[in-house]
């Protein structure tokens, strides 16, 4: 992730690892569901951040495609909030663990699933008043910076444009310019490798969320003890139901 060092909008010399071989968008069965629930899940315990930022279809298939450029997405599984620059894992998310690693000549305390640099996590953590650094925490920070590079509102368009890569660039050095290369000279995902990755994850996280979003248009029974409303609610359990009432 490109970051800001202390003295200006420059990160430490990073190389952006690749993804692993294989991983095209599609999300693992047991992380489906929850990655497409509109609030973002539940902060974890201990946490006082709340849901500044709700966490639509549209925003996790960028958050995921950040992850892949940056070589955290490791199957969409939560060990990629865990990895540091270098491939190396934290041991506790209690905290960013603000050390240098080295790897391929290369030197960055970039860590977590988004590779905040220390000097960009302080600054969004502070705004956010989030505590840890666990999964929903580095979730509504990523989006912080989104917002900051002046793209969430075109995240929520629920297209991976051009335009959108090159505004997020400055801060993800993985993301492309409009020119195709790195904002910083350092290794870069192409356009059209993210563009892919984001239209599948996103296909497949509107399709994971729609039925919790048919089900909330659904207009509830009044008054709920009436006979009517308890013979509506045995007929969408099924016959079995009703033959057992």
């Amino acid at each position: 992730m490109a970051s800001a060092s202390a003295s200006a909008e420059q990160p430490a010399l990073v190389t952006a690892p690749q993804p692993a071989t294989g991983s095209d968008g599609t999300l693992p069965h047991s992380r489906r569901l929850s990655l497409a629930l509109l609030d973002g899940g539940t902060p974890a315990a201990g946490s006082s951040a709340g849901n500044r930022y709700l966490i639509t279809p549209e925003r996790r298939a960028l958050l995921n495609t950040i992850r892949f450029a940056e070589g955290t997405w490791a199957r969409g599984e939560d060990l990629g909030y865990r990895i540091m620059f270098g491939g190396g894992l934290m041991g506790s998310l209690e905290r960013h663990p603000d050390r240098v690693n080295y790897s391929g000549g290369y030197a960055s305390a970039a860590a977590g699933a988004y590779q905040f640099m220390p000097f960009t996590w302080v600054r969004a953590s502070r705004a956010l008043q989030l505590q840890g650094f666990g999964p929903h925490v580095q979730d509504q920070a990523a989006l912080f910076l989104i917002e900051r590079r002046g793209a969430l509102a075109l995240a929520d368009q629920g297209v991976f444009s051009a335009d959108l890569a090159a505004r997020l660039a400055p801060e993800w050095a993985s993301f492309p310019t409009l020119a195709g290369s790195s904002y910083y000279g350092q290794p870069v995902q192409r356009y059209a490798v993210l563009r892919n990755f984001y239209e599948r994850n996103l296909a497949e996280l509107r399709t994971a969320v729609a039925p919790v979003q048919d089900l909330a248009r659904q207009p509830s029974c009044e008054p709920a003890q009436s006979l009517r409303c308890r013979l509506e609610a045995l007929d969408a359990l099924g016959p079995r139901a009703r033959a057992g009432s």
